[in-house]
């Protein structure tokens, strides 16, 4: 029977707030077993470039990251927000390590070529922005092993000497993807709803349950829209592959018993 691993990733509006970060952090602690935390930080990005006059642009939720972009991306990611909560998870007795893909290689990926986007009518250029290829499974599970806990900054690097921004969303499900071979894995997305919204106005209007086919319905229907998207598709092929179990949910419900679950 394989080990249970849990992961959770936490996005930028929570880390942003100090109080649901300190609540976010206080809960990941309790979890039993090992666990890694992959965090974003893309609000806090944003407002930073604006504060060195550089603009923001995003497509269907994801950031366009010209050369510009990526030095901000790079010190706040993987430098501000990576290292204080490394810092306050080991003041709760977690000996926490603040990684980025570049680490030991961890989180091998390539640049992303021009795409076709919905909605866009030409091909969009996301610049220096990485499609995860190779996650070290092996690697990552030494370090759980040694008694770590990672702590995964959204940025990767394809071999040649480059830093590439990279989803964090898509860096928890590669990473659960990943290490499902070696561990009974449960992906929790934390943000600051209590689930995936029928209402975006309503808290209470939590959808349950959401597969494929629901996922495709709620987006012709315009019901799940802009960041959503990504994090259902990252949630989508992370059970596709293997992990056990995915949930989104609010920060501070990283138990799993409360959210939206993700099913194939």
């Amino acid at each position: 029977m394989k080990q249970k691993l849990t992961i959770v990733k936490v996005g930028g509006a929570v880390v942003e707030d100090d109080e649901q970060l300190s609540r976010l952090l206080a809960d990941f602690t309790a979890i039993k077993g090992p666990k890694i935390l992959v965090h974003g930080g893309g609000r806090r990005a944003t407002k930073v470039a604006a504060q060195l006059g550089i603009e923001t642009q995003m497509v269907e939720g994801r950031r366009i990251t010209d050369a510009a972009m990526l030095e901000v991306v790079t010190m706040v990611y993987g430098g501000l927000v990576n290292k204080t909560i490394v810092a306050r998870l080991q003041a709760l007795g977690i000996d926490a390590i603040g990684l980025t893909g570049a680490d030991a290689g961890i989180i091998r990926s390539e640049k992303r070529p021009p795409v076709a986007i919905k909605s866009s009518p030409t091909l969009v250029d996301f610049g220096f922005v990485g499609d995860v290829k190779r996650v070290a499974a092996e690697t990552l599970g030494h370090l759980i092993d040694a008694g770590l806990t990672p702590v995964i900054a959204p940025l990767t690097h394809d071999g040649q000497g480059h830093l590439l921004n990279t989803n964090a969303d898509t860096m928890a499900s590669e990473t659960a993807k990943g290490l499902a071979t070696l561990y009974d894995v449960t992906l929790v997305f934390a943000f600051e709803k209590p689930g995936v919204l029928h209402n975006a106005d309503d808290d209470t209007s939590v959808i349950p349950v959401i597969n494929h086919q629901d996922f495709l319905t709620y987006r012709a229907d315009g019901i799940i829209s802009g960041g959503m998207l990504p994090k259902i598709e990252n949630a989508l092929a992370a059970v596709d592959a293997g992990v056990s179990r995915v949930v989104i949910t609010r920060a501070d419900a990283i138990d799993g018993t409360h959210g939206t679950s993700i099913t194939a």
